[in-house]
Protein backbone atom coordinates (compact mmCIF):
# COMPACT_ATOMS: atom_id res chain seq x y z
CA UNK A 1 0.00 0.00 0.00
CA UNK A 2 1.30 3.70 -0.59
CA UNK A 3 0.70 6.61 1.83
CA UNK A 4 1.83 9.74 1.51
CA UNK A 5 2.68 12.86 4.03
CA UNK A 6 3.43 15.94 2.96
CA UNK A 7 5.18 18.30 5.38
CA UNK A 8 6.45 21.51 5.23
CA UNK A 9 8.97 22.74 7.62
CA UNK A 10 9.88 25.50 9.62
CA UNK A 11 6.31 26.91 10.15
CA UNK A 12 6.29 29.79 11.83
CA UNK A 13 9.78 31.40 11.15
CA UNK A 14 8.54 33.77 9.33
CA UNK A 15 4.88 35.08 7.74
CA UNK A 16 5.75 34.11 4.27
CA UNK A 17 6.58 30.42 5.66
CA UNK A 18 2.97 30.61 7.38
CA UNK A 19 1.17 31.74 4.26
CA UNK A 20 2.14 29.45 2.23
CA UNK A 21 1.36 26.77 4.64
CA UNK A 22 -2.36 27.89 4.95
CA UNK A 23 -2.74 28.39 1.09
CA UNK A 24 -0.82 25.38 0.31
CA UNK A 25 -2.95 22.92 2.88
CA UNK A 26 -5.99 25.08 1.26
CA UNK A 27 -6.32 24.45 -2.28
CA UNK A 28 -3.14 22.45 -2.63
CA UNK A 29 -1.47 18.54 -1.42
CA UNK A 30 0.24 19.66 2.02
CA UNK A 31 -1.11 18.18 4.27
CA UNK A 32 1.15 18.56 7.54
CA UNK A 33 3.64 21.21 8.90
CA UNK A 34 6.67 21.27 11.72
CA UNK A 35 6.10 24.31 13.72
CA UNK A 36 9.36 26.05 15.09
CA UNK A 37 7.74 27.17 18.44
CA UNK A 38 10.42 29.81 19.65
CA UNK A 39 10.74 31.34 16.20
CA UNK A 40 9.41 35.10 15.53
CA UNK A 41 5.82 34.21 13.93
CA UNK A 42 4.66 30.98 16.24
CA UNK A 43 1.62 33.08 17.15
CA UNK A 44 0.92 33.70 13.36
CA UNK A 45 1.30 30.02 12.78
CA UNK A 46 -0.60 28.65 15.30
CA UNK A 47 -3.66 30.94 14.68
CA UNK A 48 -3.63 29.82 11.18
CA UNK A 49 -3.14 26.38 12.13
CA UNK A 50 -6.48 26.61 14.10
CA UNK A 51 -8.44 27.42 10.68
CA UNK A 52 -6.93 24.03 9.34
CA UNK A 53 -8.65 21.74 11.64
CA UNK A 54 -7.16 18.68 9.20
CA UNK A 55 -3.65 20.27 9.38
CA UNK A 56 -1.15 17.87 10.78
CA UNK A 57 1.13 20.08 12.93
CA UNK A 58 3.80 19.12 15.07
CA UNK A 59 6.56 19.96 16.55
CA UNK A 60 10.08 20.68 14.94
CA UNK A 61 12.41 20.88 17.26
CA UNK A 62 15.31 23.81 17.23
CA UNK A 63 18.15 22.67 18.94
CA UNK A 64 21.06 24.16 16.41
CA UNK A 65 20.71 27.19 14.39
CA UNK A 66 18.17 29.12 16.13
CA UNK A 67 16.19 30.44 19.04
CA UNK A 68 16.18 28.45 22.52
CA UNK A 69 12.82 27.97 24.46
CA UNK A 70 15.19 28.88 27.88
CA UNK A 71 16.88 31.90 28.71
CA UNK A 72 20.66 31.62 27.84
CA UNK A 73 21.40 31.68 31.68
CA UNK A 74 19.56 28.13 32.24
CA UNK A 75 21.28 26.77 29.37
CA UNK A 76 24.94 28.04 28.97
CA UNK A 77 26.33 24.99 27.10
CA UNK A 78 24.00 25.10 24.61
CA UNK A 79 23.92 28.81 23.12
CA UNK A 80 26.84 31.53 22.40
CA UNK A 81 26.77 34.49 23.22
CA UNK A 82 24.04 35.84 21.63
CA UNK A 83 22.11 33.55 23.26
CA UNK A 84 21.20 31.22 20.16
CA UNK A 85 22.23 27.90 19.30
CA UNK A 86 25.25 27.80 17.50
CA UNK A 87 24.94 26.51 13.38
CA UNK A 88 27.84 24.28 14.28
CA UNK A 89 26.21 21.17 14.03
CA UNK A 90 29.27 19.25 14.71
CA UNK A 91 30.42 21.10 17.55
CA UNK A 92 26.71 20.76 19.00
CA UNK A 93 26.59 17.49 18.38
CA UNK A 94 30.15 16.37 19.97
CA UNK A 95 28.96 18.53 23.14
CA UNK A 96 25.75 17.03 23.49
CA UNK A 97 27.87 13.38 23.61
CA UNK A 98 30.16 14.21 26.04
CA UNK A 99 29.38 17.06 28.51
CA UNK A 100 27.21 15.78 31.09
CA UNK A 101 25.86 19.10 31.86
CA UNK A 102 25.51 19.81 28.34
CA UNK A 103 22.98 16.58 28.39
CA UNK A 104 20.95 17.89 31.37
CA UNK A 105 20.26 21.28 29.73
CA UNK A 106 19.67 19.45 26.50
CA UNK A 107 16.30 17.86 28.18
CA UNK A 108 15.33 20.78 29.53
CA UNK A 109 15.34 22.53 26.81
CA UNK A 110 13.35 19.76 24.71
CA UNK A 111 11.06 19.56 27.55
CA UNK A 112 10.36 23.39 27.38
CA UNK A 113 9.86 23.00 23.53
CA UNK A 114 7.35 19.92 24.14
CA UNK A 115 5.65 22.35 26.96
CA UNK A 116 5.34 25.42 24.07
CA UNK A 117 3.77 23.34 21.72
CA UNK A 118 1.05 21.74 23.82
CA UNK A 119 0.43 25.07 25.24
CA UNK A 120 -0.44 25.87 22.03
CA UNK A 121 -3.96 23.70 22.46
CA UNK A 122 -2.48 21.96 18.91
CA UNK A 123 -2.58 18.70 18.47
CA UNK A 124 0.62 17.22 18.17
CA UNK A 125 0.88 15.42 14.74
CA UNK A 126 4.55 14.40 15.39
CA UNK A 127 8.12 15.50 15.88
CA UNK A 128 10.89 16.16 13.93
CA UNK A 129 13.87 18.57 14.15
CA UNK A 130 15.64 21.60 13.15
CA UNK A 131 18.56 20.31 9.82
CA UNK A 132 17.20 16.88 11.41
CA UNK A 133 18.84 16.83 14.33
CA UNK A 134 16.83 14.67 16.42
CA UNK A 135 19.32 11.60 14.49
CA UNK A 136 21.53 12.02 17.16
CA UNK A 137 21.59 9.52 19.67
CA UNK A 138 21.43 11.49 22.12
CA UNK A 139 18.44 13.48 21.26
CA UNK A 140 16.71 10.92 19.83
CA UNK A 141 17.24 8.64 23.43
CA UNK A 142 15.19 11.78 25.09
CA UNK A 143 12.71 11.75 22.67
CA UNK A 144 11.84 8.05 23.31
CA UNK A 145 11.99 8.76 27.15
CA UNK A 146 10.00 11.44 27.01
CA UNK A 147 7.41 9.97 24.55
CA UNK A 148 5.04 8.83 27.05
CA UNK A 149 4.96 12.25 29.07
CA UNK A 150 4.28 13.91 25.93
CA UNK A 151 2.11 11.75 24.19
CA UNK A 152 4.60 11.45 21.31
CA UNK A 153 3.17 9.16 19.13
CA UNK A 154 5.14 9.65 15.60
CA UNK A 155 8.55 10.88 14.79
CA UNK A 156 9.89 11.95 10.90
CA UNK A 157 12.75 9.23 10.09
CA UNK A 158 15.09 11.40 8.06
CA UNK A 159 16.05 8.68 5.43
CA UNK A 160 16.18 8.69 1.62
CA UNK A 161 16.25 5.87 -0.40
CA UNK A 162 19.16 7.33 -2.87
CA UNK A 163 18.96 4.47 -5.63
CA UNK A 164 15.50 5.03 -6.04
CA UNK A 165 15.08 8.78 -5.73
CA UNK A 166 17.81 9.38 -8.52
CA UNK A 167 16.28 7.02 -10.72
CA UNK A 168 12.96 9.15 -10.04
CA UNK A 169 14.33 12.37 -10.64
CA UNK A 170 17.77 11.75 -12.10
CA UNK A 171 20.07 13.95 -10.38
CA UNK A 172 22.52 14.29 -7.74
CA UNK A 173 23.08 10.75 -7.50
CA UNK A 174 26.92 10.93 -5.42
CA UNK A 175 25.55 13.67 -2.67
CA UNK A 176 22.61 11.06 -2.26
CA UNK A 177 24.62 8.52 -1.54
CA UNK A 178 27.56 10.03 0.48
CA UNK A 179 24.49 11.32 2.78
CA UNK A 180 23.01 7.80 3.12
CA UNK A 181 26.63 6.17 3.69
CA UNK A 182 27.28 9.10 6.51
CA UNK A 183 24.58 9.18 8.21
CA UNK A 184 22.60 5.58 7.53
CA UNK A 185 23.95 4.17 11.25
CA UNK A 186 22.55 7.04 12.69
CA UNK A 187 19.36 6.91 10.66
CA UNK A 188 18.65 3.03 11.37
CA UNK A 189 19.94 3.51 15.29
CA UNK A 190 16.85 5.77 15.23
CA UNK A 191 14.05 3.91 13.50
CA UNK A 192 15.15 1.41 15.67
CA UNK A 193 14.56 3.00 19.19
CA UNK A 194 11.61 4.41 17.97
CA UNK A 195 9.84 1.39 16.64
CA UNK A 196 10.91 -0.71 20.01
CA UNK A 197 9.09 2.03 21.85
CA UNK A 198 5.63 1.85 19.65
CA UNK A 199 6.30 5.14 18.21
CA UNK A 200 5.22 5.43 14.57
CA UNK A 201 7.29 6.58 11.32
CA UNK A 202 7.70 6.64 7.53
CA UNK A 203 9.66 4.59 5.87
CA UNK A 204 11.29 7.28 3.28
CA UNK A 205 11.33 10.95 2.93
CA UNK A 206 11.33 12.38 -0.50
CA UNK A 207 13.07 15.48 -1.56
CA UNK A 208 16.09 14.86 1.85
CA UNK A 209 18.98 15.57 -0.89
CA UNK A 210 16.10 18.21 -2.93
CA UNK A 211 16.10 20.70 0.10
CA UNK A 212 15.72 23.86 -1.20
CA UNK A 213 14.74 22.89 -4.81
CA UNK A 214 11.71 20.96 -4.27
CA UNK A 215 10.24 22.55 -7.72
CA UNK A 216 7.30 21.34 -9.31
CA UNK A 217 8.51 19.60 -11.82
CA UNK A 218 10.69 17.18 -9.35
CA UNK A 219 7.77 17.29 -7.38
CA UNK A 220 5.68 16.05 -9.94
CA UNK A 221 7.90 12.90 -10.47
CA UNK A 222 7.88 12.13 -6.85
CA UNK A 223 4.17 12.05 -6.57
CA UNK A 224 3.89 9.87 -10.09
CA UNK A 225 6.86 7.38 -8.89
CA UNK A 226 5.50 6.61 -5.49
CA UNK A 227 7.01 3.36 -3.82
CA UNK A 228 4.68 1.31 -1.91
CA UNK A 229 5.10 2.23 2.00
CA UNK A 230 4.79 5.45 3.76
CA UNK A 231 6.44 8.08 1.97
CA UNK A 232 7.31 11.33 3.33
CA UNK A 233 7.96 14.90 1.08
CA UNK A 234 9.22 17.51 2.89
CA UNK A 235 9.33 21.22 1.66
CA UNK A 236 10.56 24.71 2.78
CA UNK A 237 7.87 26.84 1.05
CA UNK A 238 7.35 30.07 1.24
CA UNK A 239 5.36 32.50 -0.83
CA UNK A 240 8.33 35.38 -1.01
CA UNK A 241 11.58 35.86 0.56
CA UNK A 242 12.22 38.03 3.89
CA UNK A 243 15.04 39.72 5.53
CA UNK A 244 16.67 38.74 9.11
CA UNK A 245 18.97 36.03 10.96
CA UNK A 246 16.37 33.26 9.89
CA UNK A 247 16.25 33.78 6.43
CA UNK A 248 16.43 31.05 4.29
CA UNK A 249 19.64 30.62 1.93
CA UNK A 250 19.38 32.64 -1.51
CA UNK A 251 19.97 29.19 -3.29
CA UNK A 252 16.33 28.07 -1.84
CA UNK A 253 13.51 28.33 -4.51
CA UNK A 254 10.90 28.92 -1.68
CA UNK A 255 8.41 30.22 -3.42
CA UNK A 256 9.04 27.46 -6.69
CA UNK A 257 8.69 24.98 -3.37
CA UNK A 258 5.46 26.57 -2.70
CA UNK A 259 3.80 26.62 -6.09
CA UNK A 260 4.55 22.93 -6.77
CA UNK A 261 2.41 22.01 -4.23
CA UNK A 262 -0.26 24.07 -5.59
CA UNK A 263 0.37 22.83 -9.06
CA UNK A 264 -2.22 21.33 -11.50
CA UNK A 265 -0.14 18.18 -12.85
CA UNK A 266 1.11 17.43 -9.03
CA UNK A 267 -2.70 18.00 -7.70
CA UNK A 268 -3.82 15.97 -10.68
CA UNK A 269 -1.62 13.26 -10.69
CA UNK A 270 -2.60 12.62 -7.20
CA UNK A 271 -6.11 12.78 -7.90
CA UNK A 272 -5.65 10.41 -10.68
CA UNK A 273 -3.96 7.55 -8.35
CA UNK A 274 -6.86 7.91 -5.95
CA UNK A 275 -4.59 9.08 -3.59
CA UNK A 276 -5.00 11.72 -0.97
CA UNK A 277 -2.26 12.77 1.14
CA UNK A 278 -2.32 12.08 4.83
CA UNK A 279 -0.93 13.16 8.32
CA UNK A 280 1.31 11.28 11.24
CA UNK A 281 -2.14 10.85 13.16
CA UNK A 282 -3.61 8.94 10.57
CA UNK A 283 -0.63 6.59 9.91
CA UNK A 284 -0.69 5.73 13.63
CA UNK A 285 -4.34 5.04 13.70
CA UNK A 286 -4.03 2.88 10.23
CA UNK A 287 -0.80 1.45 11.48
CA UNK A 288 -2.07 -0.03 14.95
Amino acid sequence: MKQLIVTADDFGLAPPVNAAVEEAHRRGILSAASLMVTASAAADAIARAKRLPRLGVGLHLVLVDGQPALPPEEIPDLVGADGRFPANVTKAGIDFFCQPRARAQLEREIRAQLDLFHQSGLPLDHVNSHHHFHVHPTVAATLVRLASEYRIKAVRVPHEQPIESWRTVGDRLVPRLVAWASQGPWVASLRRQLLRAGIRVNDRVLGLSDTGDMRAERVARYVANLPDGVSELYVHAATDRWDGADSWPLNYACRGEFEALVDERVVTTLKHAGMQPITFAALASTRA
